[in-house]
């Protein structure tokens, strides 16, 4: 078979910083600042969290 069309598979982040002074393309700080971090993720202290969907509708409620 040859080469298909494939969409972009999504990098996951890391479960923490490595705290590195060039950050790597997986370092969660760095896809939260860029918006590429997946829905439902969010850092906190250096360390990837999911987040609550009760969290994340109140969240919505306000921004609205």
């Amino acid at each position: 078979m040859g080469k298909g069309k494939r969409g972009k598979v999504m990098k996951l982040p890391k479960k923490e910083c490595c705290v590195s002074k060039s950050k790597c393309n997986r370092c969660p700080l760095r896809m939260l600042r860029e918006g590429t971090l997946p829905e439902g993720y969010t850092v906190h202290k250096r360390k990837l969290v999911k987040v609550k969907k009760s969290q994340i509708k109140k969240a919505g409620k306000k921004a609205a």
